[in-house]
């Protein structure tokens, strides 16, 4: 983090110049993006003078607030999100931007026996072994576990021993013992205590995930608001993206 303060107080300067009065900019955002959100909110108000709304929830509950008239100013979604919504004239043409991209990986309870996820064999033996898998309907990751299991051929085998969270993430439910294992985006799974990453999909399953920003077509920010998606893209935001599991997008 020390390297990020000092990158921070250089982009002061640049940044600085373009800020007008302090603003405060609503962020719906999904989870994944959360731990890189929190450690940049203290560097963008530093950077900026603005502070951050963060609000985080799954993209597909995120998706139809919006549809339904919540105000925001930046929206981190999914990239098929983004574009429905601006053909929805919800977000605004031209405003999409990608700022990160993850892997999915396997998460178990820290101290239990490491799962064998390496290869395809692997992995079916793995969830086919565990006694209770977590996930949650209402996100990308829980969808893509439920087509995971399709393309593994093991859907009515695995099926009966999905357990479904609601309003907190399936992280927490390995962190609690009440499951043996998740399957989720890499940063849900870093830095959460009591829950450790097996490893990464195979690649052949590997499933790739891209995060991208939209400016609301009716910002009450929208100066600061394209501020908060230009230091996204900017060197100083790639050392913490990077820390917590992400890939970002150059500029």
């Amino acid at each position: 983090m020390r390297g990020l303060r000092i990158a921070v107080a250089a982009l002061v300067v640049v940044m600085s110049t373009a800020a007008g009065s302090a603003a405060e900019v609503n962020v719906l955002s999904t989870p994944t993006m959360k731990s890189a959100l929190d450690d940049l909110a203290p560097a963008f108000a530093r950077a900026t003078g603005h502070t951050l709304k963060l609000t985080f929830e799954g993209v597909p509950v995120l998706k139809r607030q919006i549809e339904a008239g919540e105000m925001f100013d930046v929206a981190i979604l999914l990239p098929a999100a983004i574009d429905d919504l601006v053909k929805l004239g919800k977000i605004a043409e031209g405003t999409r931007a990608d700022i990160a991209r993850t892997a999915a990986g396997v998460a178990i309870h820290a101290g239990a026996p490491k799962a064998q996820v390496s290869s395809i064999e692997d992995l079916r033996r793995t969830l086919l072994a565990a006694r209770t898998i977590s996930y949650s309907r209402d996100s990308a990751s829980g969808s893509y576990l439920l087509h995971l299991l399709d393309r593994l051929a093991i859907e009515s085998e695995v099926k009966p021993k999905l357990l479904a969270v609601t309003g907190r993430s399936p992280v927490e439910a390995v962190a609690r013992g009440e499951a043996e294992l998740t399957v989720i985006t890499v940063p849900n799974i870093i830095g959460v205590e009591g829950v450790t990453l097996a490893g990464l999909l195979p690649d052949e399953l590997q499933n790739y995930t891209t995060f991208s920003g939209g400016l609301s077509a009716n910002a009450r920010e929208p100066g600061a608001a394209q501020e908060l998606i230009a230091f996204l893209r900017s060197p100083v935001a790639a050392a913490a993206i990077r820390s917590k599991g992400l890939e970002p997008f150059a500029p």
